[in-house]
């Protein structure tokens, strides 16, 4: 079963998966924090330089089997502009996010704060979802969700059909290889994308790790089979390892790698089963290893984020993501809900030179929900609310 997307709770829809697809042109913008009172506050991102409007998608009808979106990184002019205050310039920097699909989840809001800041985006989604994801990119329904904090649109130069449960193309059953909905699509096992993007661009700074699947994930555990369990890992955890193995060799030295976790993997959520639990901490563990290897390898810093609930479409897949999200406002120690766009911002932060002595690290993104022991909504508890 391919790997789905996962944005909201970590685990629901959505694969690394592509194909051929038209040009647009844009100016991406770097993203800086500042302490001038009349600059934004500390937790957007803002741009550097006005960014044109972009240019309408076209489609190639005899082109290859990828399909394109092509785009400029920054403007000429400000490539040599020095920014005030403290940026998260990742101009010059090319990062590939693994598990786009939509445009309401976590790894969508990860590549609009890293094209912010600079970084040209290439994206891998899930070949059954990516005709899907490429029309409503064509027809402009994103059009909205991609606007910058600058006012130009989020740029994707290329889109890449992936599907990160099948590093090459001999690990491919039989019945995915006659599934309609692969049909038209080629060269999307981890190997097979990583040789494209060799051939394409030469290298990538950046890797993004936003996709998940756990087939049984509404069982309880001691209901799990077996089969379901292993898929969760192979679909969750193994993809990034898979994923860093392939893309390292075409990493430039300094480079860093973000994944997505849950706090699942450490405390008992009731509802979040199949195996996902043990595929978040399994995926919290490789990180530290990872650090390590790659660190000492090639420079690479790894690092997972663990992102409160987010109601995207991905999420919804579970069934109580809306629960979750309550419980957060009630019981985390910010009352409010978490925006995608806040663990953008945070990705964007860990991939940049501003975090060069961060690697192995979880990183909570959850208004400070993994701090609680208790549930504080409890009737046992009478705990006064601040005015």
């Amino acid at each position: 079963m391919a790997a789905t997307a996962a944005s909201g709770l970590q685990m629901a829809a959505a694969r690394p998966s592509i194909s051929p697809s038209p040009s647009r042109i844009f100016k991406a913008s770097t993203a800086f924090f500042s302490s001038d009172a009349k600059c934004t506050s500390l937790s957007k991102l803002t741009s550097s330089s006005h960014v044109s409007s972009a240019q309408p998608f076209f489609r190639n009808l005899t082109s290859s089997p990828v399909k394109l979106i092509v785009t400029r990184a920054m403007a000429v002019e400000t490539e040599n502009k020095v920014l005030p205050g403290l940026p998260v310039d990742l101009r010059g920097k090319r990062a590939f996010i693994a598990g786009v699909a939509d445009d309401n989840g976590y790894g969508w809001a990860i590549a609009k704060s890293l094209a912010a800041a600079g970084a040209e985006i290439l994206v891998g989604t899930w070949v059954p979802a990516l005709n899907i994801f490429e029309t409503s990119l064509r027809r402009g329904k994103f059009d909205e969700s991609r606007m910058l904090p600058d006012g130009s649109m989020m740029e994707i130069t290329k889109v890449y059909p992936l599907d990160a449960v099948y590093d090459s193309p001999e690990d491919i059953p039989e019945d995915i290889k006659m599934n309609k909905r692969y049909a038209g699509s080629s060269k999307w096992t981890v190997q097979e994308v990583v040789e494209s993007v060799k051939q394409d661009f030469g290298s990538i700074d950046i890797l993004v790790h936003s996709l998940a699947n756990g087939p049984e994930v509404s069982r309880p555990l001691l209901e799990t089979s077996r089969k379901g369990y292993l898929a969760a890992l192979s679909a969750s955890s193994y993809s990034f390892v898979s994923l860093l193995k392939h893309f390292l060799p075409i990493m430039n030295p300094g480079g860093a790698s973000i994944s997505l976790t849950y706090i699942a993997s450490e405390r008992i959520i009731p509802g979040y089963g199949g195996g996902m639990s043990s595929a978040k901490a399994a995926l919290e563990s490789d990180t530290q290893v990872l650090a390590f290897e790659a660190g000492r390898k090639r420079q690479i810093r790894v690092n997972t984020i663990s992102a409160g609930p987010l109601g995207s479409r991905a999420a919804k897949a579970i069934g109580f993501i809306d629960k979750m999200i309550e419980y957060s406002f009630a019981n985390a120690p910010i009352e409010k809900e978490l925006s995608a766009d806040e663990v953008g911002n945070a990705a964007a932060f860990l991939v940049s030179p501003l975090s060069s002595a961060i690697t192995g690290a979880v990183v909570y993104v959850d208004n400070g929900l993994n701090a609680m022991g208790v549930g504080i909504d409890s009737p046992i508890f009478d705990i006064p609310k601040e005015n």
